[in-house]
């Protein structure tokens, strides 16, 4: 059976939102040569047929001035308090509720950003291995639809310390590469975990981490809440982004929030259904179109 998926309004206005944060950004698709890790005669002669093209993402050029207006206008179209400043370093926070489709949603932004910008490096974060398999699940279920909406495909996979391969297509891939990693694979203390950092023979002395540095990737993270302890946050940096947006509908910390769709506004938009709660707490809310009716207290 063949799923169908219908294109939401509030889904094109997210993905627009992140984009037109950087508006003026002119579209570019760079190479780089990539890190060979040869060093001896043999390693050369063993890898002198193999092109060390890398295509990374362009280095965003527009000013922090320009892209701080660009994000002051797509909030107040949005409904949003205007940021006074810029929070982090190109930092984006998306709001939106439980079972709306977020990962549709990030999926939908990654071709917007790749048609306007030329940028084709991803990293999906997430903070579990269930979730991780649910992302690639959704990659996995909406990829005719996306194909049949921009005629291209994008390559997905999950990070595996044990399959290195996967890091060298997808820093030598000209098409739009994605990366799904839990947070544990580079953030934990086992082994397995460290070899992302670690310099390894059969990844010819160079570190993965480096590699997908190099490419310069976008980071998406599900969840940050769940993800970004002291820690994590810090070990995020080794991947360079050139950005990072967060995918979240309870954000601890919102660094310069370009699109929400809260619970209210969901359950406005009939995208989800009427829930009981035991308290509550109103925070920052876009809610207009309606009320909130208190049917009763239980103490």
């Amino acid at each position: 059976m063949k799923l169908k998926f219908k294109h939401q309004k509030f889904q094109e206005d997210a993905a627009m939102a992140v984009c037109d944060v950087f508006a003026g950004q002119p579209f570019s698709s760079p190479t780089y040569i990539v890190d060979s890790g040869v060093t001896t005669d043999i390693q050369r002669a063993m890898f002198a047929e193999q092109d060390y093209t890398g295509y990374n993402n362009g280095k965003i050029i527009i000013s922090n001035e320009v892209i701080l207006r660009n994000l002051r206008e797509v909030q107040k179209r949005n409904q949003i308090q205007p940021s006074s400043k810029l929070e982090g370093h190109y930092n984006l926070t998306i709001e939106m509720e439980t079972g709306v489709g977020k990962t549709y949603t990030y999926i939908k932004t990654i071709y917007e950003l790749n048609k306007r910008y030329g940028w084709c490096k991803f990293i999906v974060v997430v903070p579990s291995v269930a979730i991780r398999e649910g992302v690639f699940k959704s990659f996995e279920i909406t990829k005719e639809h996306f194909v049949e909406e921009y005629n291209k495909k994008i390559r997905y996979f999950i990070y595996n310390s044990s399959d290195l391969t996967r890091i060298e297509h997808f820093a030598s891939d000209s098409a739009i590469n994605v990366m799904i990693i839990n947070s544990q694979a580079f953030n934990a203390r086992g082994e397995a975990a460290r070899r992302i950092t670690m310099k390894l023979d059969s990844f010819r002395s160079r570190r993965p981490i480096d590699v997908i540095a190099a490419t310069n990737p976008i980071l998406i993270i599900d969840e940050p809440q769940s993800v970004e302890g002291a820690a994590t946050a810090e070990r995020l940096k080794d991947f360079n982004p050139l950005m990072t947006l967060r995918y979240s509908a309870t954000h601890k910390k919102e660094y310069n929030m370009v699109y929400r769709l809260d619970a209210m506004e969901a359950y406005n938009k009939k995208l989800v259904k009427k829930i009981h709660v035991k308290g509550i707490a109103v925070s920052g809310t876009t809610g207009t179109e309606g009320y909130l009716y208190l049917e009763k207290i239980n103490v």
